[in-house]
Parts: structure tokens; sequence; C-alpha cells
């Protein structure tokens, strides 16, 4: 029931902060405001709810060092998208029209902080956490990159493909982000960064949602499997690649730490193959 309870908890802070963003809709300041309030709220529900709980430390959202990751995890994020849309546009498929709408940028801070945090607490600080536990790391990996990516499928423009493709990106970055440090702070940060660069800076859509303008007015055009067509940049194979290779680096520095958790299944039969030496 711990599970059950932690996802009740986060997941009705980020209900009622989205009813209160979309109330606001088309006032920038308020959701600059609203949009910040409901991460804070929901941070600080997840603790409230895990050390309820579990009767531990919430060690994942420790607070000595949270700035500098989530900065970290912010510049990670822009520069990682910044790439994405530079090699679209190399090709000519990404055109810069003039300036978009400052005030839509700032929404857009609220507006992608609070998505980044309550997904991230939801999708990495509970269900991942709890399934890597059972299953593994890798495993637990997979099944929540996918339950990511089809979450994503009743977005107004949504497409399989671009599912799939946040699967592959969000599902394994983020997850690999969070595995690399035990941390929440710096997936938390790289989800951000991502989404505010893609709509608050690029112009472009964030996973099919009809995002507002940002700071650029932009429109791209050629081929859906470079620009992602409808969906907006994830659904590009350029994100796919710089995603996948930043997850792999970041899979890679968690298991020269030591973080990553072997298959129950597996744990036991090494455990029998010691004992019986």
């Amino acid at each position: 029931m711990r599970v059950v309870w932690q996802l009740l908890a986060v997941a009705a802070v980020a209900f009622v902060g989205q009813l209160a963003v979309s109330a606001v809709d088309g006032n920038p300041w308020l959701t600059l405001i609203l949009g910040a309030l409901t991460a804070v709220l929901a941070v600080l529900a997840y603790r409230w709810v895990v050390r309820k709980t579990e009767q531990r430390p919430v060690t994942e959202l420790a607070g000595p060092g949270a700035g500098l990751a989530l900065g970290r995890g912010t510049l990670i994020g822009l520069a990682l998208f910044g790439l994405v849309i530079a090699n679209i546009a190399l090709l000519g498929d990404y055109d810069v029209r003039g300036w978009g709408s400052v005030p839509g940028a700032v929404g857009q801070i609220g507006f992608m902080a609070a998505a980044a945090v309550t997904e991230e607490l939801l999708f990495r600080g509970i269900l991942f956490r709890f399934a890597e536990k059972w299953t593994g790391t890798w495993l637990a990996l997979v099944l929540t990159g996918v339950l990511f990516g089809l979450m994503h499928l009743v977005n107004p423009h949504a497409t399989l493909w671009g599912a799939l493709a946040i699967a592959i990106e969000a599902g394994g970055l983020l997850t690999a982000a969070y595995v690399a440090t035990r941390k929440l702070w710096l997936p938390i940060g790289l989800h951000f960064g991502w989404n505010f660069a893609a709509a608050g800076i690029f112009g472009t859509e964030v996973s099919g949602n009809g995002t507002p303008q940002g700071l650029l007015d932009a429109v791209t055009s050629g081929p859906s499997i470079i620009t992602g067509g409808d969906f907006g940049p994830e659904g590009s194979l350029y994100s796919v690649l710089f995603c996948v290779l930043a997850a792999s680096a970041f899979l890679w520095v968690g298991r020269r730490r030591g973080r990553l958790v072997p298959r129950r299944r597996a744990e036991r039969a090494d455990a029998v193959t010691t004992l019986s030496r």
C-alpha cells in the first residue's frame, strides 16, 4: 500500500496544480507563480508521505547540493535540446521568423517546473524506485520508460512513434540520471531544461501538446523523422540519438559507482552459490 499512498499524495497535488494553472491560462505571471507553487508543494507532499509510509529519511530529496544538481541538470537539458535543434537547423528544417513572446517564455518556466517536478516524483521517485526493488534496475528502467511514453499518447498531436521516442529518450535518460546520483534533483533539472528549451526558448512543440509560443517565433519543416512533425522535435531521430548517448553515460557512471540493482532471482542465486562454497 505504500506505493499507492505515495502516488495518491503526489498525484493529488499535481491534479490541483494543473487545474489552477489551467484556470489562469493566458496569464503568464500567474502561471509562473502557480507552477512554482505546485512544484514546491509536490516536493513537500512527497517528503511527507515517504517519511510517513517508509519511516526513513528521504535521501533522494536531500537538501545539500540540491541547487547545484538542479542547475547542472537544467544546463544539460538545455544543451541536449540545443544540439537537437542545431542539427535540424543544419539540414534547413528549422527556421526562426523572429522574436516570439517574452511573457510566454516566463509562463513556460512555471508550467514546465510543475511538470518536471511532479512527473519525476511520480515516475522516478515512486514507480521506478519500487519497481527496481522488485525487478532490478534494467527491467524497471524499461517498464517505467514504456509507461512514461504511453502516458504521452493522450496528448493532442501524439503518435505511436512519438510515444516510443519519449519512452527511449525521457524514460531512459531521466531514469539513468537518477540511477547515477540516487537523487531526484538532477533528473528534475534535466526534465525542466529540456522542456523549457523546447517551448520557452526555441518555440517548438513539446510532446504534441500545442505549447504556447516562447522566446523565438520558429517553424520546422521537412521529414517527420528529422523534425518530429506535429509531435515536436522529441519525435526526431536526433533526440533519440543524443538522449541514448547521454543515458548510456549516466548508466556507466551508475555502474562504476555500484548503484545498479540486480534482479532478485539473480541475487538469490548468487547468495546460494556463495553459501554452497
